[in-house]
């Protein structure tokens, strides 16, 4: 009866979900990979002692005047390129007024009413496989603030400033997810176009990219919005899933109680598995915005604009269609392809240099793949360059040697490079050459059936899986250098004879 009645909640919980639905918002702050940061010369330099990457400008000193960068302003025009966005031409830096001791200015300069990037989409698929378009509302420039270390000193908050003035993008989606996982899919979009067009290293670990997520419910069926709460700071995939699915069950909850969902800002806590309550949500109107009066409008031209768009590379989704189309690529392999830029383009230059896309995409989504995770290596650190893994390909095509030969070759040419002329001594010299028909394969063939006699006579039955054994033993028997194919073929004339 107690199991009976834990599956009965179970069911009930379930369909008290499925009565509400959420509308989710994600704001995505994008670290941008300039040398310097957004106002001043400062180092951008990830790691540094604290307080050692500043200067008069971040600390907020008087008389000190900011100067905008205009690398981050190339990157900024550059994503909304990506994503066919509107672009500014004239945008504006405004204050945003509050007080936090990691602000040295006690004001952040981003930009509020005029953003340099305005509306564009981008596309996901959603919990079924479909195609969904999200859309973005803005993407605006902004400076970092400073970090407080609170278990540092004893009683007391630590203040490292290093990431004060730090360039950030702040994209801001539409209220268009509906779900913990379409916004964990959104953001790893967010995160693979940001990293492939040039903009952001991507590390999550050092907060490279990060993201605040808006959550409200409201009853299925409904066209107006519930209130909201905001989820600050995640900093990964599957934290993003995890704080939007509790707070989702947590305002139900409330609502189902009778409650009222306050306006506030939320702390995910992945050690406790619960979003908490930080303080109540500022409105715009809090932020006492205002045109920062040292800092010009930011006036842009259509060429030079042009200019950026045509610089772009082939985006992921477009690589991902061609390899499909082109190629005759799986969905699957054609996306793992295109998420990093440099693995796919490895994979564009080895499938021109051996003309076999299928075993290339096939090789690199696994072998190398692999060997670079277990190296802690990107795509563009190979130990093997596409020209030589495509050598080794064509001679696992052409039968000069195994799959599993061409597997002992690959790990050896990315401990020891070598030349590609010198790849056939090295085949012969690891004894590495796939023996034929022609090369006394038969001769092997005909000793393992006769140490094998059992064996045989159950083939000679028409018991099928057997073959499997006999062609292992003679692959065994040549050390993996027997052509399979072959050996199958001269076991199956014997038993004709037989």
């Amino acid at each position: 009866m107690a199991s009976y009645k834990t599956e009965l909640e179970l069911r009930s919980g379930e369909i008290l979900k499925m009565a509400w639905e959420a509308v989710i918002g994600l704001e995505v702050h994008v670290q941008l990979a300039t040398s310097s940061k957004i106002f001043s010369g400062a180092s951008n330099e990830y790691g540094a002692p604290p307080n050692e990457n500043t200067c008069e400008i971040d600390l907020g000193l008087p008389g000190a005047l900011p100067v905008l960068n205009e690398k981050a302003v190339e990157m900024a025009v550059r994503f909304g390129c990506a994503i066919s966005a509107e672009i500014n031409e004239i945008s504006i830096f405004d204050r945003k007024n509050y007080f936090y001791p990691d602000l040295p200015k006690g004001y952040q300069i981003s930009q509020f009413e005029n953003p340099i990037v305005g509306k564009g989409s981008i596309t996901i698929e959603d919990e079924a496989g479909a195609k969904k378009i999200i859309g973005i509302t803005r993407a605006h420039l902004e400076e970092d603030a400073g970090k407080s270390v609170h278990d540092l000193v004893e009683d007391r908050t630590a203040l490292d400033l290093n990431r004060t003035g730090t360039p950030l993008l702040e994209i801001v989606s539409e209220p268009d997810i509906r779900s913990a996982q379409e916004a964990s899919e959104y953001f790893k979009q967010i995160h693979n176009l940001a990293k492939f067009i040039g903009i952001c290293d991507g590390n999550l670990a050092e907060g490279s990219m990060r993201c605040d997520a808006n959550v409200s419910v409201r009853q299925r069926g409904e066209s107006s919005l519930g209130e909201r709460t905001e989820i600050k700071n995640i900093n990964s995939f599957k934290f993003v899933e995890r704080a939007i699915e509790l707070e989702i069950e947590r305002q139900i909850d409330v609502l189902e109680d009778g409650g009222e969902i306050i306006r506030e800002t939320r702390l995910f806590d992945p050690d406790k598995d619960e979003t908490r309550s930080m303080r109540s949500k500022e409105l715009s109107d809090d932020y006492r915005y205002f045109p920062d009066p040292d800092l010009l409008p930011l006036v842009l031209s259509q060429a030079e604009i042009e200019k950026i768009r045509s610089e772009l590379p082939e985006l992921p989704q477009q690589r991902e269609r061609k390899y499909q189309t082109k190629f005759g690529l799986s969905s699957y392999d054609s996306k793992q392809l295109s998420v990093d830029r440099n693995k796919s383009d490895f994979f564009e230059k080895l499938t021109e240099a051996s003309r076999l896309p299928k075993l290339s995409a096939n090789w690199v989504n696994s072998n190398l793949s692999s060997l670079l995770n277990d190296k802690g290596l990107g795509f563009d650190q190979s130990p093997i360059s596409p020209s030589l893994l495509a050598e080794v390909l064509i001679r696992i095509d052409n039968g000069t040697i195994s799959s599993t030969s061409g597997k002992t070759l690959f790990r050896a040419f990315c401990e020891t490079p070598s030349e590609i002329s010198e790849i056939d001594d090295r085949i012969d010299e690891m004894g590495l050459r796939q023996i034929g028909g022609t090369d006394g394969l038969k001769d092997i063939v005909l000793e393992i059936l006769k140490e094998h006699p059992n064996q045989l006579a159950e083939l000679l039955d028409g018991k099928q899986k057997v073959l499997g054994f006999l062609v292992g033993q003679v692959m065994k028997k040549t050390n993996g250098t027997a052509n399979p194919k072959e050996v199958n073929e001269i076991i199956q004339n014997e038993i004709k004879k037989e």
